[in-house]
């Protein structure tokens, strides 16, 4: 226990001499001058805000009309950095296509000096990812590579990223484009999106009921690829094709299981689906060769040979489409490396050389295209191994 010692009380301070009033007078002013000088300088941030920002969000930096812009001047003969940091965040850990992407990533990394690592979640919900650019930006990575499982949850983390001068680049899946410098593309949208209506078409002679079994409801490449399915199907060649449903296996192997049972079992005359995801395409050619819709429904899709070759040579399925997944990591790689290294800034019409691959140009918003995909069938597929 603190003991106080008892101490005098001290005599009582003389009562203050009453203040002139004059000095009352700007006393009483003083809280008021404060509180205006306040608000003016609340004012002044407001307009810093919209003309340059004042620590907080301008209408510049939530606006997702264009690719992030930088104010860098691209310098073409620039040698790549060595020792550069690469990140790859894949939409989920375990999927095997982004596991062959980001591995021909790290590989690539590994011939310009650099060196590359992957992480990533093991669902691909929305936000899954934004842990991990977190995390990324405090190891102080060069570039962040990351296939966007949503097109705007991962935003707010990516542009901390770019503001500390963390090269963002996208690939297989794009953010909004003001939150990346890049977006490496397997091919172009449209072509794909077209295509898997045209190649399922002909095998229906376009007739039949269809469905789509899609990754999920968020992904920003299925939905891209969707939408030019469903304008693809409003031409009048298609007009005997009807699109009953689309689904979402949510890339989980299980789950596009049991999404094929359920669409097959609630639309009997279902003739086609259409499965633009490695994993949903492998998961419905599972489901349909052990059932009795083997023959009766086509398959058709984006999916690896290595995954569908089974199912091609027992006719399950007789034909689905990819560009090479070792390519697009190798791009997207390199792309990467020479936007830290200031060959290029993101700019439309920028070029810049992927090793091997050659020289590649920057299109619109900050689009870097692969080529076209490859049709897979019996006549070819036992020459690819991915």
């Amino acid at each position: 226990m603190i003991q106080r010692s008892a101490l005098p009380s001290p005599a009582p301070a003389p009562a203050p001499a009453p203040a002139p009033a004059r000095e009352r007078a700007a006393a009483r002013r003083g809280p008021f001058r404060r509180r205006r000088a306040a608000a003016t300088a609340a004012a002044v941030c407001a307009l810093a805000v919209a003309l340059a920002g004042c620590g907080g969000t301008t209408k510049k930096d939530s606006d997702n009309g264009g690719a992030a812009k930088s104010d860098a001047k691209a310098d073409p003969e620039a040698p790549l950095k060595k020792g550069l940091k690469l990140a790859f965040l894949p939409k989920q850990i375990n999927n095997p296509y982004e596991k062959i992407v980001d591995e021909a990533g790290i590989h690539a990394a590994g011939e310009f000096g650099g060196k590359g690592k992957e992480v990533g979640p093991s669902d691909a919900s929305a936000s899954s990812q934004v842990s991990y650019i977190n995390t990324l930006i405090q190891q102080r990575q060069d570039a962040i590579l990351v296939a966007a499982n949503d097109p705007n949850a991962v935003c707010g983390p990516l542009k901390q990223a770019m503001k500390k001068d963390i090269k963002v680049v996208a690939y297989d899946s794009d953010t909004a484009p003001a939150c990346r410098q890049l977006f490496i593309n397997q091919a172009s949208s449209e072509e794909i999106g077209r295509s898997q209506v045209q190649h399922l078409a002909e095998q229906l002679d376009y007739k039949g009921e269809i469905a789509i079994l899609s990754a999920t409801q968020n992904a920003t490449n299925q939905n891209t690829w969707i939408t030019f399915m469903k304008d693809e199907l409003s031409k009048p060649a298609y007009r005997d094709m009807k699109l009953v449903k689309t689904v979402y296996g949510d890339d989980d192997d299980q789950k596009s299981f049991q999404e094929t049972q359920g669409l097959l079992k609630a639309y009997p005359k279902l003739k086609g689906i259409i499965s633009p995801t490695t994993v949903g395409i492998a998961a419905a050619a599972r489901y349909i060769s052990g059932s009795s819709y083997k023959g009766r429904v086509v398959l058709n899709g984006l999916g690896t040979p290595n995954q569908m070759r089974t199912y091609v040579k027992d006719g399950t399925v007789e034909q689905f489409a990819l560009w090479d997944p070792k390519k697009l990591g190798y791009l997207g790689s390199y792309a990467a490396a020479a936007l830290a290294s200031g060959q290029i800034t993101g700019a439309e019409g920028e070029k810049f050389t992927a090793g091997k691959l050659g020289e590649y140009t920057v299109g619109k918003d900050g689009e870097v295209i692969l080529g076209p995909p490859t049709v897979f069938d019996k006549s070819n597929i036992d020459t690819f191994h991915f």
